[in-house]
């Protein structure tokens, strides 16, 4: 009987390593056009939940951020010492405090937004805008085939 050997994978011919590659250096970008106006890529969902919905309790903005209660905590201490979120006593829950988005926040979301859509153009320079759709459209299949439950 023969044995068939393995082929070695080759990372860089998977589009998978790409798609991380992409994704790695995206973040990177992304971060350090949001670090001078005091926020991060995490802040974003918490700051555009807040902004949509008004106050919100931690539970419901964990459930926003697709994150756990504990990661949601650690988040809004680093948001509160940065100055992008205020908490107070929720009226009917002496426990819980209430979230709200600063002003420091508000006045500056437009800028962080700004920012975003600059490196997303950045990454994208030279794509026609079918290409651009075409790889929205490839990226939204991987999604979907690693993650059922996402809905368009």
């Amino acid at each position: 009987m023969k044995v068939k050997k393995a082929t070695p994978w080759d990372p860089e011919a998977a589009p998978t390593f790409w798609i991380n590659h992409a994704s790695r250096l995206l973040m990177r970008h992304f971060e350090q056009r949001l670090r001078p106006l005091d926020f991060g890529m995490a802040y974003l969902p918490v700051v555009g939940a807040l902004e949509e919905h008004g106050p919100q309790l931690q539970k419901q903005l964990a459930e926003h951020a697709h994150v756990e209660q504990p990661t949601m905590a650690a988040l809004l201490t680093r948001m509160e010492r940065d100055g992008l979120i205020t908490r107070e006593p929720h009226p009917g829950d002496k426990r819980a405090s209430q979230i709200s988005i600063s002003e420091k926040a508000r006045d500056r979301l437009p800028q962080a937004r700004e920012q975003l859509a600059e490196v997303a153009a950045q990454a994208t320079a030279g794509f026609s805008d079918r290409e651009r759709a075409t790889l929205l459209a490839l990226l939204r299949r991987v999604v979907e085939n690693l993650d059922p439950s996402i809905e368009d």
